[in-house]
């Protein structure tokens, strides 16, 4: 039996999974710790499970929280669908779409179906969020995010609360500013000037690290960086060699080389939850996402083979 009561204390919950903490949760509701921390305690002891253990200064779900989190976006994707149909009803109805996608995705990709959205005057309040990708498939899961546009291989598969698409593929650049004399491969310079690297959960960060390791490469020194934008800023500015996806790849100008790393293409994946349902608004622009990919990279696999 539904009781209508214990729904504050689910989106308190929601809140808390999706933060990694009972503060940042409290901050976000407006609510002191003390009293989100009782929500969290009056759901666990309604269905007899532990959601949430310490770890550090914050928060980690269960086994038993992985599970219920899933249900409780179940939840609340219904009540937006709701909320979203009552709103259709209005004179002037307005649809709030949430993603997730990395700097250069959103710049290649998205920006310019949001300008064309904006520039038709389609009712759409959008909040966009910058993260890598584990990250950005993370907001998604935890429903934080409605949507997100993400770098995967082919081997990473989704939970069974998503439902993911493949929108194109990419392939790996080399990238390093030029010196004089004479020319190297980009590869063996590694030994000799910065190597540029991402956040340590990037998928970005896997390819390069897994790379380094079956080459058995090791950089003189390291300059990590939190974006592919900014590491092709250092690379123009003069300094670094970068492992760049092909998407981030622009006019970089005379002064910086790129060449083709010999990586296994990765698939650029648009993640939603297999719950959500999108409305017109949403769904014109997943289909505008898809039309901006398919101009931006190949969608099926190239047949080239990698070490």
């Amino acid at each position: 039996m539904i009781d209508p009561a214990l729904v504050p204390p689910l989106q308190d919950v929601l809140f808390v999974a999706r933060v990694g903490s009972v503060a940042g949760a409290a901050r976000r509701l407006h609510k002191t710790p003390s009293a989100v921390s009782q929500q969290v305690r009056r759901v666990e002891t309604h269905f007899s499970i532990q959601i949430f253990e310490r770890r550090g200064r914050g928060v980690v779900l269960t086994p038993q929280g992985e599970a219920a989190i899933g249900a409780v976006n179940r939840l609340f994707d219904e009540a937006e669908s709701v909320f979203g149909a009552l709103t259709m009803l209005s004179a002037t109805p307005t649809t709030v779409l949430r993603v997730a996608a990395s700097d250069y995705l959103g710049r290649r990709l998205l920006l310019p179906v949001l300008r064309r959205l904006l520039a038709e005057r389609v009712p759409l309040r959008f909040e966009i969020t910058t993260s890598h990708s584990a990250a950005a498939r993370r907001a998604v899961e935890t429903g934080e995010a409605d949507l997100a546009v993400v770098t995967a291989s082919e081997a990473d598969v989704s939970k069974d609360a998503l439902r993911e698409e493949i929108l194109c593929e990419q392939a790996f650049y080399w990238v390093a500013p030029k010196l004089h004399g004479r020319r190297r491969d980009l590869v063996q310079r590694i030994g000799s000037e910065p190597l540029l690297r991402l956040s340590s959960r990037s998928e970005g960060r896997r390819v390069l690290d897994a790379y380094l390791e079956s080459q058995s490469l090791r950089p003189l020194s390291t300059i990590d960086v939190p974006s592919v934008i900014l590491m092709l800023s250092y690379v123009r500015a003069g300094l670094g060699i970068g492992l760049a996806p092909g998407l981030a790849i622009g006019t970089l100008g005379e002064r910086v080389l790129v060449e083709r790393a010999r990586i296994a293409p990765r698939a650029v994946k648009l993640l939603t939850r297999t719950n959500w349902r999108p409305g017109t608004v949403a769904e014109r622009v997943m289909l505008l996402l898809s039309s901006e990919a398919a101009r931006a990279g190949p969608r099926r696999r190239s047949r080239e083979r990698f070490p």
